[in-house]
């Protein structure tokens, strides 16, 4: 439902062929909430191998959850792993392992370690967002080659997808909460043991996922950001704002950036596809989220649907009595604070188009089958070889009545370090707030950094 931004450090978080459309058949279109498919199009029954069936039987409350504004362990807090992956024991689940998870137990076999709990899918949709999916399924298509959809506004357009390319839009057009406000941090972690940090002050809008309004795709802005900076100290003051389109054909994201220096807001270049983020450049604008923006650079294969260890359910990894110091960890996140369950995801292949830059040649991404979250990417150079392994932690938000995008890690497999994003465990009072109802467009707007620059 929400379009996912991070802002660069400099500006402050920035979010970041011909086409041919199947529309669904009326007989799909039945099957939607059905006995043998829950309301976005997912399997509901589970598997002997261990995925869930799925219940969709808690919306924004479970038992004894308390006040749902602040951290909950959520409901699945006594269990323990029902087994760990290791370096010596994964050829025995190799068919359920991306190769960046493959290569991480090879790469730090003391370090990492997949503790896997019991799967479950207990958590559903809202009614208006179940009616939203249903209409997109008659009627929703992609437009102007593939840089938009002609669709209703609040949930995926394509619950049955034929190609890579509105399997890709299920994913820039996945469900979570329209607004979100916090103090964020960055860790990225170096073998050495070198910690370079960020802090940022962060907020969305988007009109697109307002649970209110249902509108075209073709109307609107997906979603408005404001980022300002409290570290690095060299970038202190700097704040950015803009917002991102639903529709790429005009251009990608719309950046305005006040300088402390200058205490000038001016209109800063395009920040997208592969412009590499601060503090020291071990992701991409475009890896947020796995992928976010305009898909215009690569050819999009919907390779199919495959059982895997992912993670999921990650409530532990914001409690705010877990200390950073304790969760950056050297090699990798850790491990002790994962949880990974087995769900049915599905696989999207992305492959640079000829003519075209990126620094990742290709691209493979895990995507749940109930939310259409990604939640795993493997990512490659030009010439093939693994670089980056990528997951991002989701927990399920109660206020929302959604999966909110929390904690997010990028290995890089070739320089050892890794980024942790998105950390809010000592952010205190600035811990996350989700659907607020006083936030505004004029929030948002260059006018908006002059006044608080200044």
């Amino acid at each position: 439902m929400r379009f996912k931004i991070k802002f660069s450090a400099v500006l402050a978080l920035v979010f970041c062929s011909g086409v041919v459309n199947a529309k669904a058949t009326p007989d799909q279109i039945a099957q939607l909430n059905s006995d043998k498919l829950n309301c976005i199009g997912a399997e509901r029954a589970g598997t002997a191998s261990g995925v869930a069936a799925y219940t969709g039987k808690w919306l924004d409350t479970w038992p004894g959850l308390g006040d749902p504004k602040v951290y909950t362990p959520g409901p699945y807090a006594a269990e323990k792993p029902l087994y760990t992956v290791t370096v010596d024991n994964m050829t025995q689940y190799a068919s359920k392992l991306t190769e960046g998870q493959k290569a991480m137990l090879k790469k730090y076999p003391k370090t990492f370690r997949i503790p896997v709990y019991p799967s479950h899918r207990d958590f559903g949709m809202p009614v208006w967002a179940c009616d939203v999916v249903k209409k997109n399924a008659e009627s929703a298509q992609l437009v102007h080659d593939g840089l938009g959809t002609q669709a209703t506004t609040g949930a995926i357009a394509f619950p049955f997808p034929t190609t890579g390319l509105e399997a890709i839009w299920n994913v820039i057009l996945s469900s979570g909460p329209w607004n979100e406000t916090a103090v964020v941090d960055i860790a990225d972690v170096f073998p050495s043991g070198r910690i370079a940090w960020g802090k940022q002050r962060y907020m969305t809008l988007s009109p697109y996922a307002d649970p209110k309004k249902r509108m075209s795709t073709q109307d609107t802005v997906a979603a408005y950001f404001y980022g300002e900076v409290l570290l690095p100290e060299r970038d202190k003051g700097s704040i950015g704002v803009g917002f991102q389109p639903t529709d790429f054909k005009d251009g990608s994201t719309h950046v305005w950036a006040y300088n402390p220096g200058t205490r000038r807001v001016r209109q800063a270049p395009d920040i997208n596809f592969d412009y590499l983020t601060p503090p020291s450049s071990l992701r991409t604008v475009d890896d947020d989220a796995l992928f976010n923006g305009s898909p215009e650079r690569y050819n999009w294969k919907l390779v199919g649907k495959k059982e895997m260890l992912v993670p999921y359910h990650a409530f532990r990894v914001n409690d705010p009595a877990v200390k950073y110091k304790t969760l950056l960890t050297p090699d990798t996140f850790n491990p002790d604070f994962m949880r990974y369950e087995l769900h049915r995801v599905w696989v999207i292949e992305a492959t640079l188009k000829t003519g075209l830059r990126h620094i990742y040649g290709r691209r493979v991404l895990y995507v749940d089958e109930d939310t259409w979250h990604a939640l795993w990417a493997d990512n490659y150079d030009v010439r093939g070889q693994l670089w980056r392994a990528s997951y991002v932690n989701f927990r399920y938000a109660p206020d929302a009545q959604a999966w909110q995008r929390g904690v997010s890690v990028y290995h890089d497999l070739m320089s050892g370090a890794y980024e942790a994003g998105y950390l809010v465990n000592e952010a205190g009072k600035d811990w996350w707030r989700l659907n607020r109802t006083d936030m505004h467009q004029m929030m948002f707007s260059p006018e908006a950094a002059t006044r608080k620059g200044h």
